[in-house]
């Protein structure tokens, strides 16, 4: 039996747990790659969300939370992970091909969506590394395109290769079925790099103080307004905690599901 085989064999469902296939699998460089898998009938869940993905481990299931990097309506979900090379699950989930199999949970959840938000002009999406996967399924969201004027994804990261999904994201989202429209006139992608050369370089705190974090094509002020703009924050630790700070000692105020705010952070992902 080969290993692959011997692998799935197993994987079984439960009651939290179902068992799909990967679809594809893309490796941006050496220390990230995406993938897709199939979806339930069943599966529903809000831009945003964030879901259990895993493998069988030593006698329970070896599971990870991963944003949802697909939109809502797509017809397989989209993942996108670090490689960690001594991982438990990263090491073996890198080596994924089409046709293996892994478990996804059956209930996603997650605060970074839009009903934790109250209403404004501006969203701002601040992202590193991985953090920019739930906002990929944000940006494919027609109803984000009812809410907010204009709509930015930040994108900061170490190297270029990093910028998984650039041809998607400077292209304003061309080809996509249901907001290619809306994003031409209202979606706005601004990548930024802190150890190579590149067009925008420098983390997004130093954005912030700069002021080209506002710049064209963005119209409103050039400093973040708890009146008209909303904040949706995911990836480091240092870099949402520190942003986090900042927006409080302006007046921002965090939301939640049961109580919308100014701004919101993936709890979950925080230690």
């Amino acid at each position: 039996m080969s290993d692959r085989i011997a692998e799935a064999a197993k994987l079984a469902p439960s009651a939290s747990l179902t068992v799909e296939e990967v679809r594809s699998v893309r490796h941006w460089n050496e220390h990230l790659f995406s993938f897709t898998i199939t979806r339930p009938p069943s599966f529903r869940f809000r831009s945003g969300e964030f879901v259990m993905i895993g493998l069988p481990g030593e006698g329970r299931p070896l599971l990870r939370a991963y944003s949802i990097a697909s939109p809502a309506y797509a017809d397989e979900l989209e993942f996108l992970s670090i490689k960690v090379p001594d991982g438990p699950l990263t090491s073996r989930l890198q080596k994924i091909q089409p046709g293996d199999p892994v478990y996804l949970g059956r209930k996603p959840t997650g605060t970074l969506v839009a009903d934790a938000l109250l209403p404004g002009r501006r969203l701002f999406m601040l992202s590193t590394g991985t953090g920019l996967a739930p906002f990929l399924s944000l940006a494919r969201d027609p109803d984000i395109y009812e809410r907010f004027n204009q709509i930015v994804i930040v994108h900061c990261v170490r190297q270029v290769s990093d910028l998984a999904f650039r041809d998607e994201l400077e292209s304003q989202l061309a080809g996509d079925p249901l907001v290619q429209d809306q994003a031409l006139l209202q979606f706005h992608y601004l990548p930024t790099v802190t150890r190579q050369p590149f067009r925008t370089e420098g983390r997004i705190d130093a954005l912030i103080e700069s002021g080209s974090l506002f710049g064209h094509p963005l119209t409103g002020s050039a400093h973040f307004d708890p009146a008209t703009d909303r904040i949706m924050m995911c990836g480091s630790m240092a870099m949402i905690r520190d942003l986090e700070a900042r927006f409080e000692a302006l007046g921002f105020k965090e939301g939640s599901n049961a109580a919308p705010g100014d701004f919101v952070i993936e709890r979950a992902f925080v230690g």
